[in-house]
């Protein structure tokens, strides 16, 4: 294998999700892979609604010595644009031309995506690492991600699925997923690290994550900042993807938002923290998920508070609390004496493991 084009629900940036850490160790053990990373299009009108500095793509960068990405421009919503699905098709092959990849295989982490992989040929891999259908999202948008799913999930050469539940509900449409959960980078997550100078003084209970509705309870949230008032504060860390109102709600009850930080830098969030919190919703949507945060959770041995949702809901030594319990057992856990520790290496849980269960599966894909 030489050649793999990634169409991507993320940027490549700093703060590292699934595909970064699966390509960085693809790339890490075969010398002669090329990789074209392809960044959801910027969407300057729909920044400019929401208030926000509208980006206009970017020209082909080179992220590491066999690593590009590209990111392009969505000037007008699909239902005006008669050309919409033609174009993140030509933009991909014009910039895979460029590369020098004639016949790549094709990585599809977006369903919206699949157009690409139709209309060019290129043999697909499709790796779901989430229900969108359950997701609250407009009718049209769910339409067109579910024709994508559909389309991927009948003709894509191979099929993967980060949690055992997300196999189960597309079974009925493919029966050979492949389960490829997430995991961590253990030893990073091990290596002792000093106390971040922006984490309140005080006791902190922390969360790590993309600040969402699909995934936070916004209203748990503030009830458990103002369940810690005078003793301690509940820390956010992640991207912020809220609403201007949820936003304000928390930070009026007196939640602190610390914005999104590098993968380097998250560890020391999380060993620092007196609790470390998982305030999710329980839902459809969540129910998909096998989070990469239960991992990294696991990986610095410190008390954890969630509420009832899937992987947190079954691991080890969380603390489980329904949406009335929650402020309060996470209050007693910010305050009890826990001392640091690690947990001990857990092999099956290291991205390294993933890495290779991928490799086999492209390897086998081709021939």
């Amino acid at each position: 294998m030489t050649d793999l084009v990634v169409m991507s629900l993320e940027r490549w940036d700093d703060v590292w999700r699934r595909n970064q850490y699966l390509i960085s160790g693809l790339l890490d053990s075969d010398p002669t892979l090329r990789v074209l990373f392809v960044e959801p299009p910027a969407d300057p009108l729909h920044a400019l609604r929401r208030r926000v500095r509208p980006e206009f793509g970017s020209r082909m960068r080179r992220v590491d010595d066999r690593l590009w990405a590209v990111r392009a421009v969505k000037w007008l919503p699909r239902r005006f644009d008669p050309f919409a699905a033609g174009r993140p098709v030509r933009h991909v092959r014009r910039a895979a031309e460029r590369l020098g990849m004639d016949d790549p295989m094709l990585w599809v982490n977006d369903p919206g995506a699949a157009d690409v992989a139709r209309l060019t040929g290129w043999t697909a891999l499709y790796d779901m690492t989430d229900d969108w259908l359950s997701a609250d999202r407009p009718p049209t948008e769910r339409a067109r991600v579910a024709a994508g799913e559909r389309w991927l999930l009948q003709h894509a050469a191979t099929v993967v699925a980060c949690s055992p539940e997300l196999v189960r509900r597309k079974s009925d449409q493919r029966a050979d997923i492949v389960l490829i959960r997430n995991a961590v980078d253990v030893a990073r997550y091990q290596v002792p690290t000093e106390r971040p100078a922006d984490l309140p003084a005080g006791r902190t209970a922390v969360y790590v994550g993309t600040l969402h509705r699909d995934r936070l309870d916004v209203e748990l949230c503030a009830d458990v900042a103002r369940g810690l008032a005078g003793t301690g504060s509940l820390v956010l860390v992640g991207p912020n993807a809220l609403s201007d109102a949820d936003t304000t709600l928390l930070r009026d009850s007196g939640v602190v938002l610390l914005g999104a930080r590098s993968r380097d830098e998250v560890p020391a969030y999380l060993q620092h923290a007196d609790v470390l919190v998982v305030p999710h919703v329980v839902s459809d949507f969540t129910e998909s998920l096998d989070p990469i945060k239960l991992y990294e959770y696991q990986a610095v041995g410190r008390p954890v508070v969630s509420t009832p949702v899937a992987g947190f809901r079954d691991a080890a030594g969380v603390i489980i609390a329904t949406s009335s319990t929650f402020s309060g057992k996470v209050a007693h856990a910010a305050t009890a004496s826990y001392p640091m520790r690690t947990s001990g290496r857990r092999e099956s849980a290291d991205w390294s493991v993933r890495v290779q269960a991928f490799q086999d599966l492209l390897v086998g894909t081709i021939c």
